[in-house]
């Protein structure tokens, strides 16, 4: 089943529940599907891929923005952020943890055989398809470079 469909059986779900903040995040979800079906270039659908990458855009900008809003003292404004966060978060994968993330990394820089900081682009190019969806690729970034430094 597609991410659109998807969305769309969780949105008739959230409408008959009346779960504001649960629509306010499914219909986000489904305008940015919208937008990168009809960007120049753009296929009839989008692969699964393009769908991860597309939820974890979604997700970064609430992260980012609950943050902002917290650094300020405006917690009224970051709760309905995370919250927005958890909703679209279901629709991920499950998310590995950062011990697991260090273990897929060490793999990575074994294989590709990296010995300094200057092989830090061969190692990222590698984990970032092998974990996409599965991690945020600044957590992998962190730890390639902590890894190889």
């Amino acid at each position: 089943m597609s991410l659109q469909t998807k969305v769309m059986e969780a949105l008739k779900e959230a409408m008959k529940a009346k779960d504001t903040i649960a629509l306010e995040s499914l219909r986000a979800i489904k305008s940015a599907i919208l937008l990168a079906k009809t960007e120049a270039g753009a296929t009839e659908e989008l692969s699964e891929a393009d769908e991860m990458k597309l939820l974890q855009k979604l997700v970064k900008q609430r992260k980012d923005s609950a943050a902002l809003y917290a650094q300020q003292g405006r917690n009224d404004l970051a709760e309905p952020e995370l919250a927005q966060m958890a909703i679209i978060e279901k629709f991920l994968p499950k998310q590995l943890s950062e011990a697991e993330v260090e273990e897929a990394v060490k793999g990575f820089i074994a294989e590709v055989g990296a010995t300094s900081a200057k092989d830090m682009g061969k190692v990222m190019g590698v984990a970032t398809k092998a974990l996409a969806g599965k991690t945020d690729s600044k957590l992998i970034s962190d730890i390639v470079k902590r890894l190889l430094s």
